[in-house]
């Protein structure tokens, strides 16, 4: 989807290295975005619509197109059937345009992104079944591609013995990753920087079994 196999399958080993250590579960999500976000630009383009009589009626104004036909007649250029085909054929012209992800995205407010992104990558902790985990020691790295996303999710385990602003510094150095399109060497960096925080507080040991793939998992549509 966003990587190449001989990139994932660096993630992969990456994971079984930093696991080997430590009796901690690393988990890794990509998904393409968070969220379809179809109402957005829908309300967008039914905003325009409506808003052309005003628009139309402002240039009538501004270009001195009423004149003698102040009292709004048929002849009037300003029809009112002339003017709810136009808002129909606008809004039928502008959904799809807005659909389109790199205009939709744009459309959407920064905090609206962010907020969908979090709650999926929540959903994915315990879809991926991290709060399973026997010392409860399990990490989530999640990525939303269109919304430029990273979102860290330790479970109380490991949480409770890190220090606050840990997973932030991740995130941050993780986030600059994705912006310059290099998304395997986010993932690589903060699949190590997570791993060194479980190695020191959940060392290895004999009984230690795998309980969570070591794959990336990929979700291709919202």
């Amino acid at each position: 989807m966003f990587l190449s196999e001989a990139e994932k399958q660096l993630i992969s080993t990456t994971i079984q290295k930093v696991e080997s250590k430590t009796t901690g579960e690393l988990v890794t999500v990509i998904v393409r975005s968070s969220d379809a976000y179809r109402y957005i630009p829908l309300l967008w383009a039914s905003l325009i619509a409506l808003s052309l009589p005003a628009l139309i009626y402002l240039l009538c104004l501004w270009m001195g197109w009423f004149g003698e036909y102040a009292n709004w007649g048929y002849q009037h250029p300003y029809n009112i059937t002339y003017l709810f085909i136009i808002q129909i054929a606008v809004l039928v012209l502008l959904v799809p345009l807005f659909l389109w992800q790199p205009i939709k995205m744009r459309l959407i407010p920064r905090s609206v992104k962010h907020l969908r992104a979090s709650r999926f990558a929540y959903e994915q902790f315990f879809a991926q079944e991290l709060h399973l985990t026997k010392q409860r020691n399990g990490i989530l790295i999640y990525v939303s591609v269109a919304e430029r996303f990273v979102e860290i999710l330790a479970d109380k385990g490991i949480n409770d013995q890190v220090e606050e602003g840990y997973w932030n510094n991740i995130i941050g150095h993780f986030v600059l990753q994705i912006r310059k399109g290099k998304i395997a060497d986010g993932f690589i960096a903060a699949i190590e920087s997570c791993g060194a925080v479980l190695a020191r507080h959940f060392p290895q040991t004999s009984d230690d079994i795998n309980e969570l793939p070591n794959h990336l998992v990929e979700i291709e549509n919202r």
